[in-house]
C-alpha cells in the first residue's frame, strides 16, 4: 500500500568544485529524509545553467569556484529569479564575505566548519522562506555594526569586492574581464576605484592587504 500524503522533498542544487565534498553533502542530505539533491555544479557558470534548467527549491553555493565564482553566480541567479533561495556554504569565515554574499542576493550563510546537522536545518529554513546565518557570524556582524567598526572592504560594492579578490589571487585585468564577461576597460576602472578606496597603489599592496585580513591564504 502506498503512503498517503507523503511529504514533498526539498529539491536542492549543490554547487561546489570538489567532487568529494559534493559526494559527502549528497550522502548527508539524502540521509536527512527531507531533502533530495537534484543536481550538481562545479563552477559558477554551471550553477547558473543548472538553476535555470532544474528550478531547485534551494541552492547550496560555495564561493570559491573556478570561472565566475560564487558571488557572481548568486548575482546572476537572483537577477533571473528574485525568489531564488541560495545558501552560501563556504570555508570563508570573515564577515565581509557574509555581507557581500547577502548583498549579492543570498538568503543564508554557513561556514564549512559547522556541524553537519546545521546544514540540513539551514536548507529546511530557506525552503520555508526564512533566512539562516551562521550564529557566530551573525554575532560578529552585530558586534561590528554596534562598534561602528566596518572591515576595510565593507565600502567596496559586491562587484568591487569580487574583482579585489581576483586581483589579490594574481589574475590580471584581461583574465578578470574574460572570467566575468566584462570589458577590459570596465575592469581597469574598477581596479582603479578599488585601489583608491583601499588606499593602496599597487596590486602587490592589495594582495598583502588581502592576506593580512584572511581574504586569501598566503
Amino acid at each position: 500500500m502506498t503512503k498517503m500524503h507523503e511529504r514533498k522533498k526539498i529539491r536542492v542544487l549543490l554547487a561546489d568544485d570538489h567532487a568529494v565534498v559534493r559526494a559527502g553533502y549528497q550522502m548527508l542530505l539524502k540521509n536527512s529524509g527531507d531533502i533530495e539533491v537534484i543536481g550538481e555544479a562545479d563552477s559558477g557558470e554551471r550553477a547558473c545553467k543548472a538553476f535555470a534548467e532544474l528550478q531547485p527549491d534551494v541552492v547550496v553555493m560555495d564561493l570559491s569556484m573556478p570561472g565566475i565564482g560564487g558571488l557572481e553566480a548568486i548575482r546572476r541567479i537572483t537577477a533571473r529569479d528574485a525568489n531564488a533561495r541560495i545558501l552560501v556554504f563556504s570555508m570563508h569565515d570573515d564577515t565581509v564575505f557574509v555581507e557581500h554574499a547577502l548583498q549579492a542576493g543570498a538568503r543564508g550563510y554557513l561556514c564549512k566548519s559547522s556541524a553537519p546537522e546545521v546544514l540540513v536545518e539551514a536548507i529546511i529554513e530557506l525552503a520555508s522562506g526564512k533566512s539562516h546565518i551562521d550564529s557566530d557570524m551573525a554575532q560578529k556582524l552585530a558586534l561590528q555594526k554596534a562598534r561602528g567598526k566596518d572591515s576595510p572592504f565593507s565600502n567596496l560594492s559586491t562587484r568591487e569586492f569580487e574583482i579585489f579578490c581576483l586581483l589579490a589571487e594574481g589574475l590580471n585585468t584581461s583574465e578578470i574581464a574574460k572570467r566575468l564577461s566584462l570589458s577590459y576597460k570596465t575592469v581597469a576602472n574598477y581596479s582603479t576605484q578599488i585601489k583608491s578606496k583601499l588606499n593602496v597603489t599597487t596590486v602587490a599592496e592589495l594582495a598583502r592587504l588581502a592576506i593580512r585580513n584572511n581574504i586569501i591564504n598566503a
